[in-house]
């Protein structure tokens, strides 16, 4: 196993630290140019069949390695590996959260025909909750770093690795992900943030137009549009708390409500109480005022901010644990 470590243009003293690891990892030292720069430096120098991204703050656990390389060699058509990330504090302790929620379980095999319809609604980790076949990666490279200036990356690989191969899941703890309050996109609590919704806003942007050109060049058919209903969500959300900053400027509130029935109408793998209820949840939005806008935002987008006789309600709407968010 190799381990390539790159600091992206750090002002503190981690590139002291870094040297006293010289002699067992590859130490990449660059200018800062973001997430998409700092990944496109490190699988310059990767050669591997297999990559893993971890970030900064994150811990690998010792078995993680093998454990996916294991799934990766078994089916040679899988191109992403996915398992669960226990959370931990600023001071490495445990919180007793894992990613993602009980009540969900990241689908596996084909699914190239959800990530054409409705990707963002898929459950997804992290970069350092995912494994790559290089050769997807590879495929899909560069990363596009104007489009993922400073984070976002990890949305890139995850949705354009599947449109490659199928996806696989791993039901053990792989690593540890450190919320502290300084994440880059993580919040330390259940609490919506709208810069971080907009943020979401241009990420799915970005993925939605690769995904439809990577889909173009190899082939496969799909709408003109992706319409995911959590991607609409985050787009009313922002366009009714903070319209002057939203990032999309055509965006209308009646336009994003027409948007959403045609979403809910593709969902082919939800019950219709379920497509009632993710409609009612628009129409609400799109007609509350802003304080409980904020509120019906909260239980869409964050699943901790339920209650868990809620969240095991919803899991048995969708079918059981497998169920996914939206």
């Amino acid at each position: 196993m190799k381990v390539i470590v790159v600091d992206d243009g750090s002002s503190d003293d981690s590139r002291d630290r870094l040297r006293r690891y010289g002699d067992r990892a590859e130490i990449v030292l660059k200018e800062n140019g973001g997430q998409a720069s700092a990944l496109n430096a490190g699988m310059e120098r990767a050669r591997g069949d297999v990559v893993i991204f971890l970030d900064a703050d994150d811990v690998l656990c010792p078995h993680a390695a093998s454990t996916v390389a294991h799934v990766l060699a078994g089916d040679q058509a899988v191109s992403r590996v996915q398992f669960r990330l226990a959370v931990i504090d600023a001071n490495g302790r445990p919180t007793g959260v894992t990613k993602p929620t009980a009540h969900l379980e990241p689908p596996t095999g084909d699914l190239r025909r959800e990530e054409l319809t409705f990707p963002f609604d898929i459950p997804w980790l992290p970069s350092s909750g995912s494994a790559f076949r290089s050769s997807a990666i590879r495929r899909i490279l560069p990363f596009p770093e104007r489009d993922f200036p400073r984070h976002g990356a990890d949305w890139y690989a995850v949705h354009l690795s599947v449109l490659l191969g199928t996806a696989a899941w791993i039901d053990d703890v792989c690593a540890q992900y450190r919320v502290q309050g300084r994440n880059g996109y993580e919040l330390l609590e259940p609490r919506l943030s709208v810069a971080r919704v907009r943020d979401t806003v241009v990420y799915a942007e970005a993925t939605s137009r690769a995904l439809l050109g990577l889909a173009d060049e190899l082939g496969l058919e799909h709408e003109e549009r992706i319409l995911s209903i959590s991607a609409l969500g985050n787009r009313l959300i922002s366009l009714r708390l903070e319209p002057a900053r939203h990032p999309i400027r055509d965006d209308r509130v009646g336009g994003l409500v027409v948007d959403a029935v045609r979403a809910v109408r593709r969902r082919f793998d939800r019950s219709l109480p379920v497509k009632l209820g993710l409609l009612g949840w628009f129409l609400a939005v799109a007609v509350s005022p802003r304080p409980l806008v904020r509120r019906l935002g909260e239980l869409l987008l964050f699943p901790e901010a339920r209650s868990n006789r809620l969240n095991h309600l919803l899991a048995r709407m969708y079918g059981g644990r497998r169920g996914r968010a939206g």
